[in-house]
């Protein structure tokens, strides 16, 4: 059997300004590191839904739009699973007490879904004792 000779242990790193508009470099390099490891399309659509949702956050709740601060956004590959890790400069937040946005008090809100959004989506996802930086693992 044949097996393709696939580079591993590579680290990408974007440092961020605090602004909307970050996010298009970030989609950049989901792409870029989907297209080089051959990235099947439903990991993709997951992991490009993900980090946009978590830079999202990090942008407006964590670093509050402050472009003086960044959003720094790592990504490791291994051999069969890429680890992301997003970190504000904010002071973090409680995720461990967050609302049920499918409770039905919380169906009409136009917030509050990002974090059980990625919870689901991402194979793995762990947050720091401050709530500050996320780590979304999505195996390949």
């Amino acid at each position: 059997m044949e097996q393709e000779n696939v580079q591993t242990g590579e680290l990408y790193t974007l440092q961020l300004p605090s602004k909307l508009e970050s996010i298009a470099h970030l989609e950049n390099l989901v792409e870029e590191i989907a297209d080089k490891y051959h990235v099947g399309d439903d990991v993709f659509a997951n992991m490009m839904t993900c980090l946009s949702e978590a830079v999202t956050n990090a942008i407006v709740h964590g670093n509050k739009l402050d472009e003086n601060k960044k959003v720094i956004v790592n990504a490791e590959v291994e051999l069969k699973k890429i680890v992301w890790t997003i970190t504000d400069e904010g002071p973090g937040f409680d995720y461990t007490h967050l609302p049920d946005p499918t409770a039905p008090e919380n169906l009409e809100k136009l917030t509050g879904r990002g974090v059980y959004i990625v919870k689901h989506l991402a194979d793995q996802c762990v947050f720091n004792s401050t709530g500050n930086e996320i780590e979304l693992h999505f195996k390949i």
